[in-house]
This record gives C-alpha cells, sequence and structure tokens, in this order.
C-alpha cells in the first residue's frame, strides 16, 4: 500500500473534534516513516474547536482526494450532522478507493456519509445503541474493540483507536513496525478486536494480575516443555484451581493461552529473523517442524513461509 512518497493519511478535523482521538492517529503514523500524515478540516465551517482550543488543520478538505486512507476521529457532539462539504469529501474519497477509518464517534460521520450502511461496525459503547437506533442497516458490534471491514473499519473509545491503528500499522507492514509503533507509545502491540486476518490468534490480553507472574514465567519459558500440573505447582494451587482462576483472568485455558504466545512469538521470529522454519518451531516450543507448520497454518491460516514472505521486516 506504500508509495514512492509514503501512504498518505488524511486526519479530518470535524467540529468539535475529541483532542485525544485527533492526536492518535496523528502520533501513531506520523512517527512511521512508512506514513505521511495531514491534518485537515472544512474551513468554511469555521474554526474547529477542541477541548477548549482551536484546532489549525493545515490543509482543507482538497486533502481527501489524495490521501490513500481518511481517518475520521471522534467529536464531541455525534448528535450533530457533520458539515455537508466534509460528508461529500468522505463519499468521494471512497469512492475512489481510499480506506476510511474512524475512532470513537467519528463512526457517525461515516454513517451520516452512508458508507456503513449493511456493514458490520462499532464506535464508543455508550453510543452504540443511538448508532444502531439512527442508522437501523448498520451491523453495530457494541462489544469489539474495533471493526475490519476491509476498505471501511471502525473503532471504540481511545484506547480502542490506538488498537485499531496499531492493527493497520501491522496489517501494512507487518509486526515489526507495529510492535516499533507499539512501543514508542507504551501500549500493548495488539489487542484482538474484529475479523482482522493475522491478528484474532495473539494471546488474550489479561483482566486479572493474581497469576500476571506464572504467565511472565510461561513467556520466558515459551521454547520449554510446560504442563498444567507443573504451572499450577508454581502458582501454589491445586490442577482445577489454577485452571479455573487462569480462565477467570484471560477468557481461555492456560494450554491455549500458551499456544497463542507461541504463536505470537513464531511469527516475530518470522518477520524479525531470518531462522529456519526448523529453528522457529524450537524456539517457540511448538513442537517437530511438522508439527509446527500444521499449528501456525491452524492459527494464522497460511503457512509460516507465506507468513514470511509476506511480512518480513
Amino acid at each position: 500500500m506504500s508509495t514512492v512518497e509514503g501512504h498518505r493519511i488524511a486526519v479530518l478535523a470535524l467540529p468539535g473534534v475529541l483532542p485525544l482521538d485527533l492526536g492518535i492517529p496523528v502520533q501513531t503514523f506520523g512517527m512511521d516513516p512508512h506514513y505521511q500524515v495531514t491534518v485537515c478540516a472544512d474551513p468554511a465551517a469555521g474554526p474547529v474547536l477542541s477541548g477548549g482550543f482551536t484546532v489549525a488543520a493545515p490543509a482543507g478538505l482538497e486533502a481527501l482526494s489524495a490521501a490513500d486512507t481518511v481517518v475520521v476521529p471522534g467529536y464531541e457532539d455525534p448528535h450533530a450532522p457533520p458539515p455537508a462539504a466534509a460528508l461529500s469529501a468522505i463519499r468521494s474519497a471512497h469512492a475512489r478507493g481510499a480506506r476510511l477509518v474512524s475512532i470513537c464517534t467519528g463512526a457517525f460521520a461515516l454513517a451520516a456519509a452512508g458508507l456503513l450502511d449493511g456493514r458490520p461496525a462499532t464506535t464508543h459503547w455508550r453510543d452504540t445503541a443511538v448508532l444502531q437506533r439512527r442508522y437501523p442497516r448498520i451491523d453495530v458490534r457494541p462489544n469489539q474493540l474495533y471493526v475490519d471491514d476491509g476498505d471501511v473499519l471502525t473503532s471504540a473509545g481511545v484506547t480502542a483507536g490506538i488498537d485499531l491503528c496499531l492493527h493497520i500499522v501491522r496489517s501494512d507492514y507487518g509486526a515489526a513496525a507495529a510492535n516499533a509503533s507499539a512501543r514508542v507509545l507504551v501500549a500493548p502491540p495488539q489487542r484482538a478486536g474484529g475479523q482482522a486476518q493475522f491478528i484474532d490468534r495473539f494471546r488474550p490480553a489479561s483482566r486479572g494480575e493474581d497469576l500476571a507472574p506464572v504467565r511472565t514465567w510461561m513467556l520466558d519459558h515459551l521454547g520449554d516443555r510446560q504442563t498444567v500440573d507443573e504451572l499450577a505447582q508454581r502458582a501454589h494451587m491445586s490442577r482445577r484451581t489454577f485452571i479455573r482462576r487462569f480462565q477467570q483472568e484471560t477468557d481461555t485455558s492456560p494450554m491455549a493461552w500458551l499456544t497463542a504466545a507461541r504463536i505470537d512469538w513464531a511469527r516475530e521470529l518470522l518477520e524479525t529473523t531470518t531462522a529456519p522454519v526448523e529453528q522457529v518451531a524450537r524456539l517457540s516450543g511448538l513442537g517437530s517442524p511438522a508439527a509446527f507448520r500444521a499449528a501456525f497454518h491452524r492459527h494464522v491460516g497460511t503457512s509460516p513461509a507465506a507468513y514470511r514472505a509476506t511480512f518480513q521486516a
């Protein structure tokens, strides 16, 4: 998706744009050399007020006509219709093939432009019922952090916007680029949130911390043999209690979590090293090369070799 100049991203600041939502795509994509970011606004709509200050956008709506991706951050009053010129520019950008992305209540602008009809989408949990009621043709997903529907992507509130932007970097340029951005943002490199290929098999985020030391140990010893009984002993719990508590904190079983973590590490190795598949299989703890290939294909949907060819940094 990149060009000689870099993938062009236009961030559209609508009236009442939320400062954090505006900053997320600007910072995430702006610090990545693959992208060129321009903040734009409709000059005819007057000054863009945001959280007590004014946003001085360096470009007008013409920036949308040259963008490869258009990002619409959330704005304060989703009940207020966006400027007609902005909606027209969004429609035109989509019609010529630009990817559309919304953060938080920015989904209401895409909906007002008629571009979410018949599609799955999400927004801030507080506003999902309103979005569904106002636009009944949208398949609103209130429980998802973000939804990737190909050329149109939507996300929930602030941190979900970060998740979606990192997911976009990962989809465009691989895990190494996304992880580098995540480290700078001091954010998790991935939280599963939608229908994105290559994303939903990462290990689940945890809600509790009681077993965090055990999970850290598991991550530090991915290449070693690990059993539920040994992990329960390390946690000073019975096998049954350990499994129940692990499920409560991660929504999955210890072995399923471990397998997902091993797949995660294997993908990282495939993208950032030239280690042969046999070595990746050993380092990730996924068994013999044949067992590794089978597990990788089952989780990721492609072979290790094909994945490396697509995403190696």
